[in-house]
């Protein structure tokens, strides 16, 4: 915890990030302890991974963990704009103040209303500053990844050194924080990876681009997958927690998706002064609360005093750890990355360039993916369909015979001309230019067909074409998308997570999924009941 202190497919454009991301700084600590590291691990022995479980081995410091798979290269993310969940009004705070009482927030409970926190990822990576912040501000996350399957890595980034500075020499605190977190990790989840990256307490600032590179290696395992990553609150008012905060946000890879857990804002704020619009909760179980109570424990150094001696007080006292003891633990969205744009002009060159864009007319991949989607659709005939992103209409040309109306669109104009031409015998086949998901047409649909289009779309633009969808639906209809897989390295986002937030956000029953490594499909309906149950056979 520390002291107080603060293949090339469709291309698109892409804004820089503001690097002010984080908002209103809560304000500078009165007492402030000086969180310099005297010692610094040699070069290359600062990462030690081992699962948290095993306590007499130790990983090359460049590995993996195991359940992290290889990856492909990534490109930066989108600009963010201000975070949510930052202060409205704050106040100066020290460590062994009271701070605000638990029973204040509890009585307040200002997360009430917020949504739950979603654990739909193949992974999830948890980043502290210190040997205490993974257990303090996400141990029941580490304990509910390890309860429910999902893989869980925890990453700690500096040696804690720093946390008693007026008792000198740090070399003992160093070596008991290190196995004080195996031992905390371990009551937690037993089977999560536990990275140390051996950088200087009090330092994470003047060390960010390193820091920044080596979280970026160990994320290089999962960036081809949805995972969550799961940091100190850049709002938090501890400059180690802030920076590192900052440095999850900047993290490169689409799928990633980031979250702020909060530590001493519980201490200096107060309920009527939090912005909670961004906060996300996980409700804890009995059991998961008693592994996170054992494991704050085992955190000697930080919950009881260090020494008699001035400077040796708990950095986590009695009211402050209570916070940790609560029955939610709260996460703050990054911020909502802006809405971008697909390159128009490239992809009406690249149509111009090829007659017969990715293979649509020649490769069996295609082909096959087509006839899976349409042996997807739940029923035999449509009366009104729209596919979304028709390219040169080889997919429109087979829908048309499961549709008595369909309106096929797409952005570039090249493509709209392809699928013209390739329809145009066909009666109950419409084509027309729409820049999506602005250019919404009218009228209401019982089938919509979204492939290979929504991860060239920021995440703005991807909540209004989900939120487009579901207006445009009648009572009875069915969603088919149909995604690649694997990495873009123009696109904003990947299949897998456009799927993750189709889930979250249609509102719909979701009735057939299918994966490949290549590829997914989902169908959504707006009534549940499989094709049997339909046709009275179950």
């Amino acid at each position: 915890m520390g002291g107080p202190r603060g293949a090339r497919r469709r291309g698109r454009t892409r804004r820089p990030r503001d690097r002010r991301a984080g908002g209103a700084r809560p304000p500078r600590p009165r007492h402030r302890r000086r969180d310099r590291g005297t010692h610094r691990l040699p070069r290359g022995a600062g990462a030690r991974t081992r699962p948290a479980h095993d306590r007499r081995t130790v990983r090359a410091p460049d590995r993996r963990p195991a359940h992290l798979p290889a990856t492909a290269s990534r490109s930066a993310r989108p600009g963010r704009t201000r975070p949510e969940g930052q202060l409205i009004v704050s106040a100066g705070f020290d460590h062994r103040d009271p701070g605000t009482l638990e029973q204040t927030w509890a009585d307040a409970a200002p997360w009430r209303a917020a949504p739950p926190l979603h654990l739909d990822v193949d992974a999830v990576v948890v980043l502290a500053a210190h040997p205490d912040d993974e257990t303090l501000g996400a141990g029941g996350l580490v304990a509910r990844c390890h309860a429910v399957g999902v893989p869980v890595t925890v990453v700690i980034v500096t040696d804690g050194g720093a946390s008693h500075p007026l008792l000198g020499d740090d070399r003992d605190l160093r070596r008991e924080r290190r196995r004080e977190a195996v031992d905390a990790v371990a009551d937690l989840a037993p089977s999560a990876g536990l990275v140390f990256l051996g950088f200087d307490d009090g330092r994470v600032d003047e060390q960010r681009a390193e820091i920044a590179a080596r979280v970026n290696a160990v994320l290089a395992g999962v960036a081809d997958r949805p995972v969550l990553v799961a940091a100190p609150w850049w709002g938090d008012g501890h400059r180690d927690h802030r920076v590192l905060g900052e440095i999850a946000l900047e993290l490169g890879a689409p799928s990633v998706e980031v979250v702020g857990y909060p530590i001493w804002l519980w201490h200096w704020a107060t309920p009527d002064a939090v912005e909670t619009s961004g906060w996300q909760v996980l409700q804890l179980t009995d059991a998961e609360r008693a592994a996170k109570s054992g494991a704050i424990a085992r955190h000697r150094t930080q919950v009881e005093p260090l020494s008699p001696l001035p400077g040796g007080e708990a950095i986590v006292h009695d009211g402050m750890r209570a916070h940790f003891l609560r029955a939610e633990e709260v996460y703050i969205a990054a911020p909502i990355t802006a809405g971008a744009s697909a390159d128009i002009a490239a992809f009406d060159d690249f149509f111009r360039r090829h007659d017969d864009p990715w293979g649509f007319e020649t490769r069996w991949y295609e082909a096959r993916k087509r006839a899976v989607l349409l042996a997807a659709l739940p029923r035999a005939s449509f009366a009104t369909a729209l596919e979304l992103g028709c390219a040169n209409g080889v997919l429109t040309a087979e829908l048309a015979g499961r549709c008595d109306d369909l309106l096929a669109v797409d952005a570039s104009e090249p493509a709209v001309r392809a699928a013209s031409d390739r329809t145009r015998d066909l009666a109950n086949v419409r084509v027309e230019q729409r820049v999506l998901p602005g250019a919404w047409p009218a009228g209401r649909f019982d089938l919509v067909v979204l492939s290979e289009l929504a991860y060239y779309l920021g995440a703005d633009d991807r909540d209004l074409l989900a939120r487009s969808i579901r207006g445009s639906l009648t009572d009875d209809a069915v969603v088919v998308a149909c995604h690649w897989r694997r990495r873009i390295d123009d696109a904003a986002t990947i299949g897998d997570r456009v799927h993750l937030e189709l889930s979250r956000s249609l509102g719909l029953h979701r009735i057939a999924r299918h994966e490949e490594a290549d590829f997914v499909l989902e169908v959504y309906a707006t009534a549940p009941g499989s094709v049997a149950e339909r046709e009275g056979l179950a």
